[in-house]
């Protein structure tokens, strides 16, 4: 019940709410001996945090994470890693005026529906809030990947009609989009103050990859790589759509263009000459670059009146104020790497124990 753990042996459970005390996560399963300091869990919390630019909500939020317990001079002691945030800048009377009413978009009628009490401050647990201790915990699998040399990175490839069309990996963290365009990235931003100028918000596309994964990562049947990464992914706020490789244009192919044929390598390793599989066969990693995209919807919250029903049912109008954001996708992207990291030190751990 209550659905707030994720993973097998790379196991973590985040708690908290949007308007309450802090919000935060417990890590079970990472191993003994890691290099790990509240510096290391910062850095990612800083690109997910709100108020880095117009872009994102006008929530001050200073997102300072504390490390309780599994770490001892320096290093994970293999016991559980438990980190908090505190909530310093909520602001929950912004939804006095509306908590009898169901906010289109939002998770307020299905909440009532499921539990028949919510805690209407912010959506409770549904806020985005909620990832703070997703993205911590994929802080710890960063620097696990990292001892065997996986890189994980995303970027905003689109928004609304706009698309990116080439990618800089030096330019994602220099625009407020993190966008990897850096023609197309001033037409995202300006597009998007547009939509905050008409009270309204814009959706998206997040691309993540990683990079120098070791093939054999998955398992074939119900637990498949790329089954976890679309849980995963999907579990995510806001997120309606993933695609793996190719993804939805694999429709429109032949498999003899669709197939990616094998070769060795300069290295001795085998190898494919394409990837429109992703990085991913069968369920399982084959070595090549994983490629994940997530489709995100406009943010529910916008400042236009807009046509509802209170709880008992009766037609009314919303206006929901606060601060919101008029685009997920710039804080969307560290969330993201954050939860493909998560799957990839799962099943890195679970094929340690696979075979002798």
């Amino acid at each position: 019940m209550g659905g707030s753990s994720f993973g097998t042996l790379f196991r973590i459970s985040t708690f908290g709410e949007s308007h309450g005390a802090a919000v935060g996560v417990v890590v079970d399963g990472c191993p003994s001996g890691l290099p790990l300091a509240e510096p290391d869990i910062q850095h990612d919390l800083d690109r997910r945090r709100v108020g880095q630019s117009r872009m994102t909500s006008a929530r001050n939020e200073p997102d300072a994470v504390r490390i309780l317990s599994g770490v001892f001079e320096g290093r994970t002691t293999g016991t559980p890693i438990a980190m908090v945030v505190e909530n310093t800048n909520a602001r929950s009377q912004d939804y006095d005026a509306i908590k009898d009413l169901y906010r289109p978009g939002h998770a307020d009628y299905t909440w009532d529906a499921k539990f028949g009490f919510r805690d209407y401050r912010g959506g409770g647990r549904s806020s985005a809030r909620e990832t703070v201790g997703r993205v911590a915990a994929g802080a710890v699998a960063r620097k696990l990947l990292g001892t065997i040399g996986v890189r994980v990175f995303a970027y905003t490839v689109q928004l609304a009609h706009l698309r990116a069309e080439r990618i800089d990996e030096a330019e994602i963290e220099r625009n407020p989009m993190r966008c990897p365009d850096p023609e197309v990235a001033p037409q995202m931003v300006a597009l998007v103050e547009q939509a905050r100028r008409e009270l309204d918000s814009l959706g998206g596309i997040v691309e993540v990859r990683a990079r120098s994964v070791p093939p054999g990562l998955g398992e074939p049947v119900f637990d498949k790589l790329d089954a976890d990464i679309g849980k995963a992914m999907l579990s995510i706020p806001a997120v309606k759509g993933v695609e793996i490789g190719a993804g939805f244009d694999v429709a429109q192919q032949r498999g003899s263009r669709n197939n990616d044929p094998f070769t060795r390598r300069e290295d001795g390793h085998i190898g494919t000459t394409s990837n429109h599989a992703g990085g991913i066969l069968g369920g399982i990693s084959s070595g090549e670059e994983i490629v994940v995209r997530v489709a995100a919807k406009p943010p529910a919250s916008i400042a236009q009146e807009q046509q509802t029903v209170n709880q008992s049912g009766d037609p009314a109008l919303i206006t929901v104020k606060g601060r919101h954001d008029p685009t997920v996708l710039p804080r969307l992207v560290p969330v993201a790497e954050a939860m493909l990291l998560l799957v990839l030190a799962d099943h890195w751990l679970r094929q340690r124990a696979a075979r002798l």
